[in-house]
C-alpha cells in the first residue's frame, strides 16, 4: 500500500500562485508515476500533469502547460506543483495519485493509478 497525503491548497485571486505538496509513504518502490489530478465541481476529474521517480521530465495538461511546474524531491519522497498566474477556472479539488509507469499512467488514464490521495481544495477567485 501507498499512502498520498496532499497540502497546500487554500484561497487565492486571480494571478496569483500556489504550491501543493503530496507526501508518498508506505511502499513507494512499487510506484514511479506520481501524477496530479483536478476535478471542479459538476465536472469529471481531469489530468494535470505528471512526474516519476525515475526520471526528469514532467508531462502536462495543454489547460495548464506553461503555468503549472511538477517538481520532486526523491529524499523526501515528496513532489510538489507549483500553479503561477491563477485563474478562477483553476479552481477544483487537486488529487494526487501514484501508480506504474506506462504509456496509460504518462498519458493521464486515471484509471491506471493505483492510489490516491484525499484532496485538497484551491479556490481562485477573480
Amino acid at each position: 500500500q501507498v499512502q498520498l497525503v496532499e497540502s497546500g491548497g487554500g484561497l487565492v485571486q486571480a494571478g496569483d500562485s500556489l504550491r501543493l505538496s503530496c507526501v508518498a509513504s508506505g511502499r513507494t518502490s512499487s510506484t514511479d508515476a506520481m501524477g496530479w489530478f483536478r476535478q471542479a465541481p459538476g465536472k469529471e476529474r481531469e489530468f494535470v500533469g505528471v512526474i516519476t521517480w525515475s526520471g526528469g521530465n514532467a508531462y502536462y495538461a495543454d489547460s495548464v502547460k506553461g503555468r503549472f511546474t511538477i517538481s520532486k524531491d526523491n529524499a523526501k519522497i515528496t513532489v510538489y506543483l507549483q500553479m503561477n498566474s491563477l485563474e478562477p477556472e483553476d479552481t477544483a479539488v487537486y488529487y494526487c495519485a501514484a501508480g506504474p509507469s506506462n504509456i496509460a499512467t504518462l498519458r493521464g488514464s486515471q484509471y491506471k493509478y493505483d492510489y490516491w490521495g484525499q484532496g485538497t481544495q484551491v479556490t481562485v477567485s477573480s
